[in-house]
């Protein structure tokens, strides 16, 4: 794997395309079903990501893949919210990620060493995952996972298939949701690829074929026509639940037991093990097996079997803390680098991308990887013409592990020092391994990207402006800066088509509802660097109005320009001092120099300034509105001190925020309450001096009781 990045500009950067490429191939995964790279390369983004925000967790920003679930339904099938959400899994690679999963539980429920952790493992198929509520045993509506909250209603379509029972057998709870996956069979696809193949011959059409059984199953169980789906061969295997009325037993083994009794089909490689080493036996027979099992599965989930445990472990973001995918090893295969191209990110960015020789890795044909870097290009010893190992697992996938023709002799690929896009010098800054265009604004392709930016799901979100569009309207000058978005005319935009005048209503329509926007997005609509979706939230809470913070950063740009260096004062040192008056000017939590700096930096350039003045005149920035959740500590910053006797630290923290309080590490004036155990000691004075409410863990417990 990768080295990790060295520094925060260069971790964030790589954050900020990693949450892109994982929200488009979500996109391609749960909404189209029509992705673009394999299983295994989609899991390689994510544990990069969440490598690099486990190193810098400060960056983690608001779009982050650990914190976001599939991909929003879109389509003409019904949106429905879920009545409990759809989680997904945190995977793991490693035996060694097993055991630490193990490990984690044991200290979050302060288990003894000699207590057993019983699980339960089962294959991980590659399917569509759907969730089927049960009403007085009689099958009422299904729905897909959709982005977790809101799936798409398929119900009609579900009810085509026979291993989905319309009314349970036996005695059932009044509500009760099966959650599982929709596959197709091996031989089921291949039998369906040859009948379309066959159908295009004898129409004379061209043949639409399925890519693979996932997309097969996706595409037929997402149609319009419920008669198109009875027409698939669809299967159904049952793994878990969602909301109930109550519960059938009190282990994830018995629970799926019920399952099976009430006529849902369950994987024959279901078992119950006792602790790591069994698990990892049902992980290697299965593993041993999988070529011959009737579906495609890329893993081994295993969950901890008790519910009562499942409970307090809990969740965090995007998966619950007791369960975990096992997946299975990355595949390799070997084609020649045929080009080096350089790409140009709104940021200036420049990232070598390999063209390669089309392979096929495991089912996905491969064209491209990123090699990050000149220094990744330097440790390669990589050039035009070289035969390649390249792995569908790593960093940022399709990723070159290996040169298999180097050549000591022959001249090093050089980096170029110039931008392809503008032909402005490229730099990289000391301590970056980074080039950069220095063009700023005058570069095309920063000016688009930040444009792209600007309108991109996450800033002002304006449906129907996409990429495309927004370099269309630049290339032809209809807009060049933020605000000319907000400038343009219906007319400008039905000439672009014949019959253009609906869709260009639609579009300016789009664009007029986002002439209000909370303070958050707008701030990171700017595209400053290292000002993600998290600083910017965090700004905006801070200091809640454009206003409030507008008058913040004025000061601490004219702060900067009164910061001049000492005679003989070394650069780095002067910086050191310049930076941390910049961060003690912006008083924002999570702030350091390097955001602080930038963020200074930004307002203090003239151009900024009047492209932020001239987009004020298009749009109003809306202050910030708390909410709290009803609780008796909504809106509390709480600390623990002492021995938790009862529960670990993570799940005392787990359940403040849940209650909507927030966790400090020390005492201050601004702490509201400390809950003291045992040994408990300056904490607890400090406390006492401040005049600080002070409960004990049992208080605590009766809190969180009273809350739920």
């Amino acid at each position: 794997m990768t080295a990790l990045p060295d520094t925060q500009t260069d971790a964030a950067a790589e954050l900020e395309t990693l949450a892109h490429a994982i929200a488009y191939h979500n996109a391609r995964y749960h909404t189209d079903d029509a992705p673009e790279i394999s299983d295994a390369e989609y899991d390689a983004l994510v544990r990069r990501n969440t490598a690099i925000e486990a190193a810098f967790p400060a960056l983690v920003r608001a779009d982050s893949p650990s914190r976001t679930v599939g991909a929003a339904p879109a389509g003409h099938l019904a949106k429905v919210a879920h009545a409990k959400a759809m989680m997904s899994l945190d995977n793991a690679f490693a035996d060694e990620e097993v055991e630490e999963f193990v490990a984690r539980v044991r200290r979050f429920l302060k288990l003894a060493d000699d207590e057993a952790v019983a699980l339960t493992a089962e294959p991980k198929i590659d399917g569509l995952s759907c969730s089927l509520r049960y009403e007085e045993g009689r099958l009422v509506q299904a729905l897909t996972r959709g982005d977790g909250q809101v799936g798409e209603d398929v119900t009609a379509n579900v009810r085509t298939i026979a291993d989905i029972p319309q009314m349970l057998q036996g005695d059932a709870p009044a509500v009760f949701e099966v959650r599982g996956e929709v596959y197709m069979a091996k031989a089921d696809f291949a039998a369906l690829n040859a009948r379309l193949l066959a159908e295009a011959e004898e129409t004379g059409k061209e043949a639409r074929q399925f890519a693979n059984p996932r997309n097969a199953a996706a595409g037929s169980l997402r149609q319009k026509d419920a008669a198109v789906t009875a027409s698939r061969p669809l299967r159904f295997l049952a793994h878990g639940w969602g909301e109930t009325s109550a519960m059938p037993a009190d282990t994830q083994a018995g629970v799926v037991a019920a399952l099976r009794g009430w006529g849902f089909p369950i994987a024959d490689a279901f078992a119950r093990v006792e602790g790591t080493a069994d698990a990892l036996a049902v992980y290697r027979a299965i593993e041993a097996a999988r070529a011959d099992l009737p579906f495609d599965i890329d893993g081994v989930v295993y969950k901890v079997d008790r519910l009562d445990w499942q409970q307090r472990l809990g969740q965090v973001a995007k998966a619950p803390r007791w369960a975990i995918a096992h997946k299975f090893p990355a595949e390799r295969a070997q084609t020649i680098l045929r080009a080096i191209d350089i790409q140009v990110g709104r940021t200036g960015a420049m990232t070598p991308v390999a063209r390669l020789e089309p392979v096929t890795v495991g089912g996905v044909v491969v064209t491209n990887a990123t090699l990050h870097n000149a220094d990744e290009i330097e440790r390669l010893g990589v050039a035009p013409g070289d035969r390649v190992l390249v792995q569908r697992a790593g960093d940022v996938i399709p990723q070159i592990v290996e040169n298999l023709t180097p050549d000591p002799a022959r001249a090093p690929w050089v980096f170029p020092h110039v931008c392809p896009e503008c032909g402005s010098a490229a730099e990289r800054e000391e301590g970056e391994v980074v080039y950069r265009c220095t063009g700023g604004l005058i570069c095309p392709a920063q000016r688009v990207e930040r444009l792209i930016h600007f309108a991109s799901r996450h800033a002002f979100d304006i449906g129907g402006l996409g990429q495309t569009l927004i370099e269309a309207f630049f290339r032809d000058g209809l807009i060049e800066s933020p605000a000319d978005i907000f400038r343009l005319t219906e007319e400008q935009l039905a000439a672009r088509k014949k019959d253009g005048r609906v869709w260009a209503a639609k579009v300016i329509a789009a664009i007029e509802t986002k002439r209000t926007i909370p303070l958050d997005r707008f701030l990171f609509s700017l595209g400053i660097r290292h000002v993600g979706e998290i600083t910017a939230r965090d700004l905006a809470r801070r200091y809640v109005s454009a206003r409030a913070l507008g008058a913040v950063l004025r000061r601490a740009v004219f702060l900067r320009a009164q910061i001049v260096p000492v005679i003989g004062e070394p650069e780095r040192k002067f910086v050191l001092r310049r930076d941390k008056v910049l961060v003690a000017a912006i008083e924002t939590a999570g702030i350091g120099p390097e955001v602080a700096s930038a963020l200074v930096g930004f307002c203090a350039e003239p151009h900024n300034r009047r492209v932020v003045f001239d987009l004020l005149r298009e749009v109003a920035p809306q202050d910030v509105v708390h909410e709290t959740r009803e609780s008796e500590v909504s809106g509390f910053t709480l600390v623990f001190t002492g021995s938790l006797e009862t529960l670990s630290r993570d799940e005392a923290k787990a359940q403040a925020e849940a209650l909507g309080a927030r966790v400090a590490a020390s005492v201050s004036a601004k702490t509201n309450m400390v809950i003291a155990g045992p040994g408990a000691g300056s904490k607890l004075k400090k406390a006492a001096d401040l005049g600080i409410r002070v409960i004990d863990e049992a208080a605590w417990a009766a809190i969180v009781a009273a809350s739920q």
